[in-house]
């Protein structure tokens, strides 16, 4: 009986002990199934997030080659150094030895980690390391844990600053910043920023591709376990020609220089060349400009700070921003305006004693021309004649003739920023000032002052219509747009915007009296005595209210068939034959290829 009981206690403690066994393995079963199965998914990506990594390879930019041919922009191949964020962060130890050999602060590294945030891939510290720089990390790397050196393309200015305000500038996208489609970039990448980088970046951005690498517990990478290579951008050619806008910032500083030199300060130039059969921009050029390698490489804070704080603007171009009263170059308008409408023959002849006999106006320099017409007005750019032409007109057919040209919109060039200037009128003056317009401001007005501003490049437009016949083209910079294989992906066509309806016979009268401007006896008559082309041109001086005037000139040659118009702005500089005009002479001399052993045209 005793026995049987205890064997009877022995089979409960066995069997609770199996149980207690068989719970423990179930218990161990169930989270080893949660662990695989459930969350496999989840620890896998833990687990290779230790070892794999994700590296973002930037795609190379489209090429930018002038209209002969020659590469502009382009981009060149730097090693990059980047790091991979590691558990725990960078240590300051670590920071302070790497940011010794980037010759960079501590600072400047954790600001670069910060901003990368939490996505995934490397950050990259720093572009265009030398190989001495490269030669170190290399070596020293145990202790560089995620750090890693890679060969990537550099957008690369090889003529520095020329025609920077054109080709405009590319820098890292930033945190939550998206493409036009609302799509985000992939931090890192470059990204245009304005002129052509900027207007055309989906063209040239191309495709980035990827990879993802096996690491070592230092970063190292030991194999590739996968790639998706990268698609590089379109190419595009450009209207520009590379030895006319040398010439033309040449010319700029030149006489920059010079008026510097004789206690002139001139606060900024633009000058801009186009074709007046077509639209295509030759050169463009604003004074001051910038580097954009400064930009590919990463601008400093201190840097950009000079850039972007300096009174003179250096970002600004000025041929599509800045506005300004067209002065004397505005004559043009309303000499055309004046003939159509047949308030003046080009014959009838206006007695010019120095002053308007209505309003106290006078002539510049207290000049009286005496008996003159159309033509002697406009070489001589007679206020007094044209005074009279805008009392004739009255304010309303100045501005509708204004509007015909053009003036007071955008023309639609493609670049970003262009503004649409002021065309006065009894309507602006109402809606702004809620006052009645008065004689003497139609008198302003037909002289190109009052409530008008145009920028350079509107008034490119303006005169080549008159050299062409009235046609009006949209301006452009880009004549194609290649695919990867090097054919035509897109062709520029011109593309007529406006048509002036003026009769033959008044462009004619128009057009002579701008060539008399050239000729003995012009405002510009000594500039281009000799010359061997026939040229068509105005001087103009604006009036600003604050300082010196601005200084003006515009012309298109070959006076009988017209390949180029040439409008050049110097603010603050005085009279537009002394500070304006030799500019454009020079841009004339630049592209008819004149003091060289050939001509072109």
């Amino acid at each position: 009986m005793l026995k049987s009981f205890y064997k009877k206690a022995s089979d409960i403690r066995y069997d609770r002990l199996l149980y207690t066994i068989v719970a423990v393995f179930c218990v161990l079963g169930l989270r080893l199934f949660y662990l695989q199965v459930v969350e496999g998914a989840h620890y896998r990506e833990l687990a290779d997030g230790n070892r794999i990594r994700t590296q973002i390879l930037q795609a190379t930019r489209g090429i930018m080659y002038d209209r002969n041919g020659d590469i502009l922009v382009s981009s060149r191949p730097v090693y990059i150094v980047s790091y991979t964020p590691q558990p725990g962060g960078m240590p300051a130890e670590m920071q302070a030895r790497l940011a010794t050999l980037l010759a960079m602060t501590p600072e400047e590294i954790q600001k670069k980690i910060a901003e990368h945030g939490n996505f995934f891939g490397a950050v990259q510290l720093k572009a265009d390391i030398g190989q001495d720089t490269v030669a170190r990390l290399e070596e020293y790397r145990d202790v560089f844990p995620g750090i890693a050196i890679e060969v990537q393309p550099l957008r690369y200015y090889p003529y520095g600053d020329l025609a920077a305000h054109v080709v405009g500038y590319v820098g890292e996208a930033g945190p939550g910043e998206t493409k036009e489609d609302g799509e985000p970039f992939l931090p890192g990448i470059p990204v245009g920023r304005a002129g052509l980088e900027g207007y055309y970046d989906s063209v040239l951005q191309g495709t980035p591709g990827g990879r993802r690498v096996e690491v070592d517990a230092t970063g190292r990478t030991v194999k590739t376990v996968e790639a998706e290579p990268t698609v590089q951008g379109h190419n595009i050619r450009l209207t520009l020609d590379i030895p006319l806008q040398r010439a033309t910032e040449e010319a700029i500083l030149d006489k920059v220089n010079e008026l510097m030199l004789n206690n002139v300060w001139p606060t900024g130039v633009a000058a801009v060349a186009m074709d007046p059969n077509t639209g295509a921009i030759l050169a463009m050029a604003s004074w001051p400009d910038f580097n954009p390698n400064s930009f590919a490489l990463g601008i400093s804070e201190q840097e950009w700070r000079s850039l972007n704080e300096n009174p003179l603007r250096p970002f600004d171009n000025r041929t599509l921003t800045g506005t300004y009263p067209p002065g004397s170059l505005f004559k043009a308008i309303t000499g055309t305006a004046a003939l159509e409408a047949k308030v003046i023959t080009p014959q009838e002849i206006i007695y010019d004693t120095g002053k308007h006999w209505l309003i106290d106006k006078r002539n510049a320099g207290g000049e009286a021309y005496g008996p003159i017409n159309f033509e002697t007005a406009m070489a001589k750019s007679a206020n007094v004649y044209f005074y009279e032409l805008g009392n004739r007109l009255g304010i309303d057919r100045i501005e509708e003739t204004a509007r015909a040209f053009g003036l007071g919109q955008k023309t639609g060039i493609d670049l970003y920023g262009e503004v649409e200037g002021l065309v006065a009128g009894e309507a602006y003056k109402r809606q702004v000032f809620d006052d009645d317009w008065y004689l003497g401001e139609t008198f302003d007005a037909a002289i190109g002052q009052s409530f008008h501003l145009a920028t350079p490049l509107q008034m490119a437009e303006v005169f080549s219509e008159i050299a062409n016949g009235g046609t009006r083209y949209r301006p452009y910079l880009v004549s194609r747009i290649d695919n990867r294989d090097g054919s035509p992906y897109r062709i520029h066509t011109p593309e007529v915007t406006g048509r002036l309806t003026v009769s033959k016979q008044v462009l004619d009268t128009v057009r002579h009296g701008l060539l008399a401007v050239t000729r003995p006896g012009g405002t510009a008559g000594h500039l281009f005595a000799g010359y061997p082309l026939a040229v068509a041109g105005k001087t103009a001086t604006s009036e600003t209210g604050v300082g010196r005037d601005h200084a003006w000139f515009a012309a298109y040659a070959p006076f009988d068939k017209p390949q180029i118009v040439v409008v050049v702005i110097v603010e603050h500089a005085g009279y537009g034959i002394e500070s304006a005009a030799p500019i454009a002479k020079q841009m004339l001399d630049a592209y008819f290829r004149i003091g060289a052993t050939t001509q072109k045209g």
